[in-house]
């Protein structure tokens, strides 16, 4: 099975607008599934519960009457949990552990410091009360995201945590409900897509109304976000999984064929991109890719997304290489090199970086430790990985003594009247000191 993959040379004259069309992804631009979720939203606003039931009978092919046949208690996740294998549950157990110590690490403190004068200032660290977590469902079930989305926010301190998770056919794995135990997460409802985001920010009957929403979906479920936003905070509007592999031509080429499998089977819209200044690699690559595609389960996604949106590019030396990764901002970035650790200082835009020949992009899916919610369509120019800090909000603290009062008041007595704002201005000046005579 050939896979008739986009082979670029970053030299070659028309590159540049090559790769823009290439990496160019906008999820949320359809007018169509716009107005669809706007409708959504609308009706499960309106509606409540009642628009839950009937939105999830339609889409995911179910036959419930009431709310609470959507609603998944303690008793059956921890059913679930005992339900599956022993190896699959150590496994699901040491990935949390592992990600549990790496987010233990991201934990913040409120500090203040004090002014000579008495005045003291700092920053007070408080976890969100409530947050909604969304597992996507449908062509693969992700029990890894619930632990990277559920994990952080518990280290961060967050009181409740809200699970949505869609079951097409009432089919649910029961590695999410053992995931969803063991990373302690409180309530679960079986509702997915936009009818799933409005439920969390908007609340009904039954779904608490929460204080941001984490955790990737489709196309629907991303505009749904980008449409709440406001009411309700937001993690990021993920587009479709990336990954940028960078190899020296040392690698073992069936590895890197296998490393961009790992995304493209996602689905058709993923992306898998290998950069390498050795063309006789590039071409070995290609070759580990028709060779080890039909041993693919998922051997057709993969196939659709690496010539879809996959490609192999050449480039002239390590700098230009450099040059790609942060002009694309990868998701994953794949190191594949001998010295990684001396790429670090040069790389300024990647969600994760995978460092060395043997650190595949897969071990950080599951069990490395760090989050696998990343930025995606080259959001990591301005976007970071979520983590505990994405569970916490920062008041400012200020307390001004007498003589601070009065010192600042003057400072801001004067900017307040430069603006023209006065009530600002006297406000202020009522602390200024005055000199009494004797």
């Amino acid at each position: 099975m050939t896979v008739a993959i986009s082979k670029l040379n970053a030299s070659d004259e028309g590159f540049d607008q090559t790769l823009e069309k290439l990496i160019a992804w906008d999820m949320v631009s359809d007018t169509a599934v716009e107005e669809t979720v706007s409708g959504i939203l609308r009706q499960v606003r309106t509606e409540g519960d009642q628009a839950l039931i009937e939105l999830t009978n339609r889409f995911d092919r179910r036959q419930v009457e009431t709310i609470s046949q959507l609603s998944v208690s303690a008793e059956q996740l921890q059913e679930a949990l005992e339900s599956i294998d022993s190896e699959s549950r150590q496994a699901l157990e040491t990935a949390a552990t592992r990600i549990r110590d790496y987010h233990n690490y991201q934990t913040q403190e409120s500090w203040q410091y004090q002014e000579a004068d008495g005045t003291t200032l700092g920053q007070k660290i408080t976890p969100l009360d409530r947050v909604g977590i969304y597992v996507p469902g449908g062509k693969a079930s992700y029990p890894s995201s619930v632990l990277m989305n559920c994990i952080p926010a518990r280290v961060a301190g967050v009181n409740e945590v809200i699970m949505m998770v869609p079951a097409p056919d009432a089919e649910l794995s029961p590695m999410v409900l053992a995931a969803a135990a063991i990373a302690g997460v409180d309530q679960v409802f079986t509702i997915g897509g936009a009818q799933a985001v409005a439920a969390l920010a908007y609340g009904t009957e039954t779904v608490p109304k929460v204080d941001k929403i984490v955790g990737p979906g489709n196309i629907y479920v991303a505009t749904a976000k980008r449409m709440v936003f406001g009411s309700v905070g937001l993690d990021m509007v993920a587009g479709p999984s990336e990954i940028l592999v960078v190899c020296d031509g040392q690698t073992d080429p069936d590895w890197i064929a296998m490393d961009l499998f790992s995304q493209a089977e996602h689905d058709e819209d993923a992306q898998s991109i290998l950069i390498a200044w050795d063309a006789d690699y590039l071409d070995a690559v290609q070759r580990s890719m028709s060779k080890l595609l039909p041993e693919m389960e998922r051997k057709e996604i993969i196939r659709q997304s690496l010539e879809r949106r996959g490609a192999l590019i050449e480039v002239a030396d390590e700098q230009q290489a450099i040059e790609l990764i942060n002009r694309i901002a990868p998701e994953h970035l794949e190191l594949s090199v001998e010295d990684p650790q001396a790429w670090l200082p040069n790389i300024r835009h990647a969600g994760a970086i995978f460092m060395g020949r043997h650190t595949a992009e897969a071990l950080g899916d599951y069990c490395a430790g760090p989050n696998h919610v990343l930025p995606t369509s080259a959001t990591a120019r301005f976007s970071s990985p979520l983590g505990v800090y994405d569970f916490q909000k920062r008041s400012s603290l200020i307390y001004c003594s007498e003589q601070g009062a009065s010192d600042l008041g003057k400072v801001a007595s004067v900017l307040g009247r430069s603006e023209s704002l006065t009530a600002h201005a006297r406000s202020a000046e009522y602390r200024i000191k005055t000199d009494k005579l004797d």
